[in-house]
């Protein structure tokens, strides 16, 4: 396994990662650090560090209060004459 620099994802080969699969998903766990899977020196995919569950309800709601609709959001925006003419 090889690392770039502090911040970027591990990367490994495809046949080592067939190798190591279980040793290397439980320190994807215990370290959350990404893992990215090569195959001829190209990523096909990255295994990522998954969350629990109080993680995954801290951001449903997040964004509540956060926007204003200003106006009216559910009239359509042209007429329903010009819609019609447009249908014809």
């Amino acid at each position: 396994m090889q690392s770039k620099s502090k911040n970027t994802i591990h990367e490994i080969a495809i046949s080592e990662f067939k190798a190591k699969c279980l040793s290397l998903l439980e320190q994807v766990s215990k370290t959350k650090t990404p893992l990215r899977v090569t195959r001829r020196g190209k990523a096909i995919a990255d295994v990522i560090p998954a969350f629990s569950d109080a993680q995954e309800r801290d951001w449903m709601g997040s964004m509540t209060d956060s926007i204003e609709i200003i106006g009216d959001v559910i009239s359509p925006v042209i007429e329903i004459q010009e819609i019609e003419a447009l249908q014809n």
